[in-house]
């Protein structure tokens, strides 16, 4: 359930970083020589490496979630 959320909030971010990517490197082609305005591996490489680590960076508290006793951790409160 963790793991979904995360990858729902790490999709919506990646696809507005990547729209806000397309708009900048268009603006940078023009700054810099001998640069394509969309390199579409570097992109994917890119958007995939920050999938992961969002992934990642949700699935360990999600893991260490799963140790505590449901019961204990309602008690508490």
């Amino acid at each position: 359930m963790i793991l979904g959320q995360v990858s729902m909030l790490a999709g919506a971010g990646l696809l507005l970083g990547l729209a806000g990517a397309l708009a900048l490197s268009h603006a940078a082609s023009n700054l810099l020589f001998g640069v394509a305005w969309t390199d579409g591996r570097t992109l994917a490489l890119a958007t995939l490496l920050l999938f992961m680590v969002a992934l990642t960076a949700g699935y360990i508290p999600a893991k260490r979630a799963t140790r505590v006793d449901p019961a204990i951790a309602l008690s508490s409160e």
